[in-house]
């Protein structure tokens, strides 16, 4: 009877801290030894993160990764005969880059298998051919307590169809007839991921006919979030286990004839098919994202501007579940066109959330401004440029209170607005970490109402939900004065933005919608202005915040568009 027990390690490393993350990975390896583990399985870069970027550029950086792979090697002494399964990379010798994207077997204090990725994704946020060489074409097997292990990193695994790459390392490995596939991985989160992990993943397993384990990391870097979700594939029954979701998780399993076990030999509760609800998973997204982000920048506390209207009132209250409302703070900034009612609605809001609301009025210096402007130039400041002028004090003071408070600033702008430029640039802009800017504003609307389904009271006062859209940076001022309807516009962005990577429900869903708005000649003028509009307001993205993604194509380094360009398509 073959049977092997090993730990999943679903761990979240930090970028660049390699001695934290060789801590964390000592902690689940002792775990994993009392459990009575032959293996621990850690995720893929898990000894610098996923992925450090340019980092891997710096000479200072790389001496860095060499001691923490002798201190690796050393700290599996302290764990007798458990093999560490750890990604890391490595250097090499020869042509082309300069270093691997690797995975080692380490035992006793020995590298027992060095495996190197072979595949390497540079598309949407992925660049990794920009730092690694490909591993060469060959099946990297390892047998541990009578198991033969087969040995693949991420993207290895996903061209078993073949579509992307002319190798295919799964084909390779199965040739090599392991006993199992284990599978390291940085998979970072968006809306339908875990179903295409699932599919792509059970469809590999069932035409090998070879067992599978999953292994993905969890936290916010930057602007991606991995979400873990861990787990085990068989042949005929499917997805057997998976780890928790957004959480880091240490689970020991049996491999036991073709089938994995729970620690106690019974087989796992059942995996449903069903993910996250779209709006359950945008939250929890975005709180583990926010958390992770101000923790890994040096900051402790928030601050929001708060409109009274919806942005900043659902940014507010995800920050408030992220970091607690001891950390949270608010600033109305009300000006001679701010509505008495939106003063009273971020009050309220402020005092649902349990935050100070700091009240910083802007009439004054609006004044003191257009005045100076009128003095200097010769000519009164109006429209567009008073507009902008009132944003960017806002932005402006909201900075003053970032700096002397070292309060973290979070923007409100939303995919939407931030598509077609409806921002001011270093006004409402102003920030260091955008939360809602991958979710488009009916979205927006959704996600306010299920945060306070979820709370099970009104958190974000109903008259914020409900009221019409406005900046209030004019007399009378809505949204709809320079937008289309949001359903409208959002249909129109879901298509020019993201096209073919929307989640299959959704993709054909908005094909048949807009093929019907472009069938008429209005809709076809629509179209062209909102195109015209993503295009022109490129340079305004370039010079945001970085915003937390939570769609296959956010903005950010997933959509890379020149601003010089003409735009004719």
């Amino acid at each position: 009877m073959q049977e092997l027990r090993f730990t999943v390690a679903q761990i979240d490393p930090m970028l660049g801290d390699i001695d934290g993350n060789i801590a964390l990975m000592r902690e689940a390896a002792a775990a994993a030894q009392r459990d009575g583990a032959a293996l621990v399985v850690f995720p893929e870069l898990a000894l610098t993160g996923y992925h450090p970027g340019d980092l891997l550029d710096e000479p200072a950086f790389l001496a860095l990764v060499d001691q923490g792979l002798q201190a690796l090697c050393e700290a599996t002494r302290a764990t007798p005969h458990l093999a560490w399964v750890v990604g890391a990379p490595t250097r090499r010798i020869g042509p082309g880059k300069r270093l691997e994207n690797s995975l080692l077997v380490i035992r006793d204090g020995e590298i027992e298998l060095h495996y190197a990725k072979q595949l390497l994704p540079t598309y949407n946020v992925f660049d990794e051919r920009r730092y690694f060489e490909p591993g060469p074409d060959v099946a990297r097997v390892l047998n541990i307590d009578g198991v033969r292990i087969g040995f693949l990193i991420c993207e290895d695994g996903w061209n078993d169809a073949g579509e992307d790459y002319v190798v295919n390392p799964l084909q390779r490995l199965a040739d090599a007839a392991p006993d199992l596939v284990v599978t390291i991985n940085a998979s970072p989160s968006n809306l339908g991921k875990r179903a295409q992990r699932h599919a792509l993943l059970r469809a590999a397993s069932e035409r090998h006919a070879l067992p599978l384990i999953y292994v993905n990391q969890i936290g916010g870097h930057d602007q991606l979030v991995y979400d873990g979700a861990s787990f085990a594939v068989e042949p005929e029954a499917g997805i057997v286990f998976e780890a928790k979701r957004f959480e880091a998780d240490l689970a020991t399993l049996i491999f036991r004839d073709g089938h994995f076990l729970d620690a106690a030999g019974e087989r796992p509760e059942p995996v449903s098919a069903e993910g996250l609800p779209t709006m359950e998973f945008y939250r929890r997204q975005i709180v583990l994202g926010l958390r992770d982000y101000a923790r890994r920048s040096g900051f402790a506390k928030v601050v929001v501007g708060s409109s009274g209207g919806i942005d900043s009132a659902l940014t507010l209250a995800l920050a408030v579940e992220a970091l607690g409302p001891d950390n949270v703070v608010g600033v109305t900034m009300p000006s001679r066109f701010s509505s008495a009612g939106s003063v009273d609605d971020s009050a309220a809001l402020c005092a649902n959330l349990g935050i100070p609301l700091y009240t910083h009025p802007i009439r004054e210096l609006v004044a003191q401004y257009s005045a100076g402007f009128e003095q200097s130039f010769g000519a009164p400041l109006q429209g567009l440029a008073l507009e902008n002028l009132q944003a960017r004090i806002r932005g402006t003071i909201l900075m003053e209170f970032s700096n002397a408070r070292a309060h973290l600033l979070l923007t409100t702008g939303n995919k939407s607005e931030i598509s077609v430029g409806y921002c001011t640039l270093y006004g409402d802009t102003n920030g260091g970490l955008g939360l809602i800017g991958d979710l488009y504003k009916t979205e927006v609307f959704a996600l306010s109402r299920h945060v306070n389904e979820a709370a099970g009271r009104e958190l974000i006062p109903v008259a914020i939900i409900d009221k019409e859209p406005s900046a209030e940076l004019a007399p009378g001022q809505r949204d709809s004065d320079s937008l289309p309807p949001y359903p409208l516009l959002d249909l129109i962005l879901k298509q020019l933005v993201e096209g073919e990577r929307l989640v299959p429900g959704e993709r054909s869903l908005v094909a048949r919608e807009f093929a019907a708005l472009t069938a008429t000649a209005e809709g076809q003028a629509l179209v062209a202005r909102i195109r015209g509009l993503i295009a022109r307001n490129e340079y305004k993205r370039r010079q945001a915040p970085p915003i937390l993604r939570l769609r296959a194509r956010a903005f950010g380094s997933g959509r890379q568009m020149p601003i010089a360009a003409k735009h004719a398509f």
